[in-house]
């Protein structure tokens, strides 16, 4: 399956914050998840998969299981099923790559 950015529509998730599925197949989704405003919330949350965030643009605080920490382009967290997380994006424009597995069907819906 070949993918071109472009050729992907956006969808909302929230106010200010979209999300293009990049590629999916078997168990594994990958999604662009883009912010545009300073200061945007994603509440604690937990679901059933795995999650590999890698940060492409802009900075994020993100809270693990209690754990707070800031990442910035070019980093990275895990996030294992069923474990609570969040993120606050700490400036505008920020872009994220979200990995899943299984795949997200709430997605596709």
């Amino acid at each position: 399956m070949f993918v071109h950015n472009d050729d992907v529509k956006p969808t909302a998730m929230m106010k200010g914050v979209n999300r293009k599925i990049l590629g999916r197949g078997g168990s594994i989704m990958m999604v662009e998840v883009s912010f545009d405003e300073k200061g945007t919330i994603l509440p604690k949350h937990v679901h059933p998969h795995e999650q590999v965030t890698y940060i492409v643009k802009g900075s994020f605080e993100f809270e693990l299981a209690g754990e707070k920490e800031i990442l910035k382009a070019g980093d990275s967290i895990y996030m294992p099923s069923s474990v609570e997380h969040s993120a606050v994006t700490l400036e505008e424009n920020c872009v994220a790559v979200d990995v899943f597995t299984p795949q997200r069907e709430d997605f596709l819906e």
